[in-house]
């Protein structure tokens, strides 16, 4: 047997040397591993042994406040035979200055653990280790969301080590009742997660399938919370997400105020509120943070936008292949008259326009952020006016595309309006087969999928399908209702307190 297989056996063993030895047999052709033997204690005849990782702990607080305490007051007849707790106890009493440690019984323990950015301390003739809180590594500063801006609201978002993204919600938290799990995933990567829920809110039916869901995760490694994401959705098939995302801590607060639960996963600055409702993607932080007028134009204006991402392109090409006749006598000889000239069919042209579209978004998304931005609006404008010129498509083609992409930046979620900009394609081209009766078929199976969807077990289209006995949920829908008229929770949440 492999003894990476069988790590989880082996005990830590009195000698240093034993456990020295299968370490480096562990970590072979590992050179960033650290194995320093010492001498230390009052008469310098204990010896011990530091493990670590180099480039995870900081070495000044393990020099200073771990190891010059324990050659200075730690004897070695101080020690004697302890079990797990004395030993514990008894290096606690040479006041090492370390504020979390903890005793280890295996070697594949000190393996996770030292993996973790922990200094794992062997002392001769104890058959357990200790490991030393050190961890320390480059951190990125906390910085705005580049993806989730606002005009007015806080400007600190998530970075990529979990325990501060799990202070930053607590600064907006200060409730003792906010509960965090950790957990681990991934059998190579044992990526660390927190589950971040308030207790006497949130619906302990949904925490315990989300909680199920993540333990039954089976895979080598998860990089990054889009794993997680997948992972536990109810339907991987469907284009909608199903678990919202966010980079701001104050999107992350409020979804724990409503009653849903946050998981923080190590890594990424990315955090996943579940469960998510088809309403929930179209609300945004900044609705709370502007007067609740200006807070209801903007939300119906996303919604008038919905429509526009989806379906318009697919009724240019309807109307003008399958039904010239519904536009106006001078319209309908204007799109004819330019479409003289054009070689293409009406969805040959929106599907070309699209295409080159979201080539032009993806470029500008690989590119750096002010050359990008210019190199996307220049292309589309350089694009668009040559294509016209050169007889490929028509002007109005160009406006109907402009317009479509124009509408998807008014969707606040990207993944959101990466599904609607998705699901416009299948639109396209079931117009061009059938027309206005294709897209009505089209819009009747997506309303039955979207009404047969949940998200763990939370029906997506609520509460405008619950509308009867959730009447209070409708208020903050299309409109953002004044912040002192919303006092209950929403229902469909079930949570265990509404108000």
């Amino acid at each position: 047997m492999s003894i990476y297989q069988d790590l989880a056996n082996i005990k830590v063993d009195a000698d240093l040397k034993r456990n020295e030895t299968a370490l480096k047999e562990v970590f072979r052709d590992a050179n960033d591993i650290v194995f320093r033997n010492m001498k230390v204690g009052q008469n310098k005849k204990l010896k011990i042994l530091l493990f670590y990782v180099d480039g995870m702990i900081t070495k000044d607080s393990i020099s200073e406040y771990a190891v010059q305490t324990l050659m200075e007051s730690i004897t070695l007849e101080s020690l004697g035979k302890s079990n797990e707790i004395e030993l514990e106890n008894k290096v606690l009493q040479t006041n090492i200055a370390i504020t979390e440690l903890g005793v280890l019984q295996t070697l594949q323990e000190c393996v996770d653990k030292a993996l973790s950015g922990e200094t794992i301390l062997f002392i001769d003739t104890c058959t357990k280790a200790i490991w030393l809180s050190s961890r320390g590594w480059q951190l990125r500063g906390i910085q705005e969301p580049a993806a989730e801006t606002l005009i007015r609201g806080a400007r600190d978002g998530f970075i990529e080590t979990m325990k501060i993204n799990i202070t930053l919600i607590r600064r907006r938290i200060r409730d003792p009742k906010l509960k965090v799990k950790y957990m681990q995933v991934g059998t190579r990567s044992k990526t660390d997660l927190a589950l971040m829920y308030i207790e006497d809110i949130v619906n302990n039916t949904v925490l315990e399938e989300v909680e199920k869901r993540i333990k039954n995760i089976d895979t080598e490694a998860v990089l990054e919370s889009s794993y997680i994401e997948e992972l536990i959705e109810d339907d991987v098939y469907s284009p909608f997400p199903q678990v919202e995302n966010t980079e701001r801590p104050d999107a992350a607060a409020s979804a724990l105020l409503e009653g849903r639960v946050v998981i923080a996963v190590d890594n990424t600055p990315t955090v996943l509120m579940a469960p998510a409702t088809f309403v929930s993607f179209m609300q945004s932080s900044e609705d709370y943070y502007e007067r609740w007028m200006l807070a209801c134009l903007i939300r119906m204006i996303r919604y008038i936008a919905l429509p526009i991402v989806m379906l318009l392109p697919a009724i240019y090409v309807a109307v003008t292949q399958f039904h010239p006749n519904m536009l106006p006598t001078q319209l309908a000889l204007y799109v004819a008259a330019s479409r003289a000239n054009v070689p293409f069919p009406p969805y040959f042209e929106a599907l070309l326009m699209e295409l080159v579209m979201e080539l032009v978004r993806e470029a500008s998304l690989r590119i750096t952020t002010p050359v990008g931005s210019t190199i996307g609006l220049v292309s589309g404008l350089v694009i668009g006016s040559a294509s016209v010129e050169a007889g490929l498509i028509t002007p109005i083609a160009v406006i109907i595309v402009a317009l479509t992409s124009l509408a998807s930046f008014a969707i606040p979620s990207y993944n959101f309006s990466t599904s609607l900009r998705m699901i416009r394609f299948a639109f396209i081209i079931v117009a061009s087969f059938f027309g206005l009766f294709g897209i009505s078929i089209g819009l009747c199976i997506l309303i039955i999928h979207l009404s047969t969807l949940k998200s763990f077990g939370v029906p997506y289209l609520t509460p405008m399908t619950h509308f009867v006995e959730r009447k209070s949920d409708l208020k903050d829908t299309i409109i953002r209702p004044k912040i002192k008229t919303l006092v209950r929770r929403p229902k469909y949440l079930q949570v265990k307190k509404e108000k």
